[in-house]
């Protein structure tokens, strides 16, 4: 649940995949390639 909000924030750049709780950065991961969104999993 958490990941999915992370995210959708990080979809509608209203946060960064860097920002990303350590825990939770596999599962926002997966979330975003499932997406379509792979482009978004930067650690800068």
């Amino acid at each position: 649940m958490m990941a999915m909000l992370w995210a959708q924030q990080i979809m509608l750049e209203k946060k960064t995949y860097a920002q990303v709780p350590r825990l939770l950065k596999q599962q926002v991961a997966e979330i975003l390639t499932d997406s379509g969104m792979e482009h978004l999993i930067t650690e800068e």
